[in-house]
């Protein structure tokens, strides 16, 4: 039993670890294309998808102005479960070149719960990108 006590934090500190190293790499994997962002602004949102082959959006989560609720002009996009969005998550933020209605987002969040179907990635795909942004919030 005194072996038992002793091996279960050993375990919890190699799965938290394990969980940490991910989010490092999901991070620093994301940067490359914050770094090398020329290749991608202007051009639809689907050339910056179907480059991160190793690595799907789970949820996508609108942004609004202050004064202006009806337009999106930004997309957040994470890599983690919805349950764990809010905390120490690892985001990608793109800035669109024309404002998408919220009505139309609005449609997908509804259907979808924020997550990132293959829906989304059709609707979000023939959007332009105007900016990127890579960090953990």
């Amino acid at each position: 039993m005194k072996k038992i006590l002793k091996i279960i934090p050993l375990f919890i500190l190699i799965i938290v670890s394990n969980r940490a190293y991910a989010q490092l790499d999901t991070l620093n994997y994301l940067k490359q294309f914050e770094a090398n962002k020329a290749q991608y602004i202007g051009q639809p949102f689907s050339k910056l998808v179907s480059d991160m082959n190793q690595i799907t959006p789970k949820t996508v989560w609108p942004t609004f102005e202050f004064n202006n609720k009806k337009n999106v002009e930004e997309s957040m996009f994470k890599f983690c479960k919805k349950e764990h969005s809010f905390k120490n998550s690892i985001i990608l933020r793109i800035v669109w070149y024309n404002e998408i209605p919220y009505s139309q987002i609005q449609y997908y969040q509804n259907k979808n719960q924020f997550y990132f179907t293959d829906e989304e990635r059709l609707f979000y795909g023939s959007k332009i990108v105007k900016d990127i942004k890579v960090y953990r919030w």
